[in-house]
């Protein structure tokens, strides 16, 4: 009786050890089959000039629940118990890492001084491309639903923002972020987020107010525990007041919390990467805690640590070990994650059910009317700058890919009424057919028109058109 207990007792514990060997085995085989996509593809695809940004996505797309459903074949192949909603789960987890990771990134490389330098492009490209996408997205949502005026604000607010995660990869990969130009482009995209960012938490303020706090989601801002529906009219200034405070508090206390790591680690220690994650995690944090996007808040705590003056020391390595991490490993599974959002059955299922003119007629004219006002918003704002044609033409155009903030922030409407369905998939289908085709479009109009963009560390670098397109050989645009 007692070794037929114990021989039973060492059968559980193997068969407990096995379980954990197989779901330690399909997490590696679900890395190994990703980074092996993350590797490979892009490489192959780069001979044709298209940017690892959109080939990344198309796996994504491809491999996701709307796709061939990669993980859910893993998961089902391994048999480990470990179903196909924890790998996606994981996936996103990577991906939410990597979506800070490139907007810290983003920040680091902003130079406030040449931001200052170029205050007038920036200003002009801020205010144009949020102003005159947000009155199309306005007047798209008026003409299909004049009931809900609250909506058609919503809407504006979607066609305002920009894709913080194609602009950035695009412009460091061409080379621009510190010409005239990506300083004008980067600086502009991150402040009209902002913009679009306060407008939609505007509305959502305004739905609460007249629909209850019961549709507000219970996260952990202070914004969705607390009633502020007393502010009133306030509530716009004190909220734009709030994170203008936030941002000025981080590039002040954060500069000074970087000299204390410094002053602890040595130049090459490995734990300065650990600490700058730690930083901007908990900026991240304590920023949605205020109910401030992670957009903002990650962006802030980049360009804050930035500003200590060890962080850029030729002795510090620090930053080319960040953007090895970020680009290299996790920011890739932001636009794997994005791609397993997107789903291409959407096409079809516009042309089904009573409403399927109307519903088309909807995404045509919420594709036709954003491209159209993002590049005509960019076009004249970069003309009134001072720059050319092409330039112009390429600034709109960046502006155009509508990403992971636009999608989280649709979704977000969605679930409190603020749109409807029909709306919605018309997102879905203007961020499919706008982020795939614009990045490569942009690397084509550069490099067939000979436009040259002139390097520079300093503000007022020049920009001009070449007939020479030698300087675009050795451009790739890779994550």
């Amino acid at each position: 009786m007692r070794r037929a207990a114990a021989g039973q007792g060492r059968a559980a514990g193997w068969a407990v050890v096995y379980c954990r060997i197989m779901e330690q085995m399909t997490y590696l085989v679900m890395f190994l089959s990703l980074m092996a996509l993350i590797a490979v593809v892009p490489a192959v695809v780069r001979r044709w000039h298209v940017p690892s940004v959109v080939a990344i996505m198309a796996v994504g797309i491809a491999i996701g629940p709307g796709g061939f459903d990669l993980l859910g074949h893993i998961a089902d192949f391994m048999g480990s118990g470990v179903s196909a909603d924890n790998l996606y789960k994981v996936v996103d987890a990577l991906g939410f890492l990597g979506l800070v990771y490139l907007m810290a990134l983003a920040g680091v490389e902003t130079d406030l001084r040449m931001l200052v330098n170029e205050k007038r492009a920036v200003t002009s490209l801020s205010i144009l491309t949020f102003a005159l996408p947000a009155a199309a997205g306005y007047l798209v949502y008026w003409l299909f639903d004049r009931a809900h005026p609250l909506s058609a604000w919503v809407y504006a607010s979607l066609f305002a923002s920009h894709s913080i995660g194609i602009v950035f990869p695009v412009i460091r990969e061409l080379g621009l972020v510190r010409s005239r130009f990506g300083i004008a482009v980067l600086s502009s995209t991150i402040i009209t987020d902002i913009l679009s960012l306060i407008l939609l938490a505007v509305c959502v303020q305004l739905q609460a107010q007249g629909g209850g706090p019961h549709l507000m989601p219970q996260g952990i801002s202070l914004l969705e525990h607390f009633d502020f529906t007393w502010l009133g009219a306030w509530f716009t200034p004190a909220f734009v007041a709030l994170i203008l405070v936030f941002i000025g508090a981080v590039l002040l206390a954060v500069p000074l919390l970087w000299r204390a790591v410094e002053w602890c680690l040595a130049d090459g220690d490995e734990a300065r990467v650990t600490f700058f994650t730690l930083v901007v995690l908990a900026i991240v944090l304590l920023g949605e805690m205020l109910g401030i996007n992670l957009i903002v808040s990650a962006f802030a705590a980049g360009m804050a640590i930035a500003r200590s003056p060890g962080f850029r020391k030729p002795s510090a390595t620090i930053h080319h070990k960040l953007e090895a991490i970020g680009f290299g490993l996790v920011i890739p599974f932001l636009f794997i994650s994005v791609g397993f959002q997107a789903d291409l059955r959407v096409f079809f299922g516009l042309g089904e059910g009573q409403d399927a003119t109307r519903a088309l007629l909807i995404a045509l004219a919420t594709v036709v009317g954003l491209v159209s006002s993002k590049v005509l918003s960019g076009w004249l704002a970069m003309r009134i700058s001072g720059f050319g044609n092409r330039q112009g033409l390429c600034a709109g155009l960046m502006t155009v890919p509508q990403l992971s903030a636009t999608l989280a922030a649709a979704a977000v409407a969605l679930n409190l009424k603020l749109l409807d369905e029909t709306f919605f998939n018309a997102i879905i289908v203007l961020s499919l057919t706008t982020t795939l085709p614009v990045p490569t479009l942009v690397r084509l109009l550069i490099a067939r028109s000979g436009v040259i963009f002139d390097r520079s560390e300093r503000g007022g670098a020049a920009i001009k058109d070449a007939d020479s397109k030698a300087e675009l050989d050795h451009l790739d645009l890779t994550v």
